[in-house]
């Protein structure tokens, strides 16, 4: 009876084994196409920062430009 009983659960632990390996086969096949995917939306998403982040750039150097401008003329009027 408890030879029966332990063929029975070392059975059921194969089983599950089995059904592990399968979900990781079935993982690993997935996961290059989906890896692949998200380095692309990851490089997307760092060109659009990137993006960003030269307009802003872009913004502040005019804003600095023109505060600049400003002085220059000031100054030229205190001048005169």
């Amino acid at each position: 009876m408890v030879a029966r009983k332990k063929a029975k659960v070392a059975k059921r632990k194969t089983k599950v084994t089995k059904r592990k390996a399968k979900k990781k086969v079935a993982k690993k096949k997935v996961t290059t196409t989906r890896r692949r995917a998200a380095k692309k939306k990851a490089t997307k998403k760092k060109t659009k920062r990137k993006a960003k982040k030269k307009v802003a750039k872009k913004k502040t150097t005019k804003k600095k430009a023109k505060r600049k401008a400003k002085k220059k003329v000031a100054k030229k009027k205190k001048n005169y």
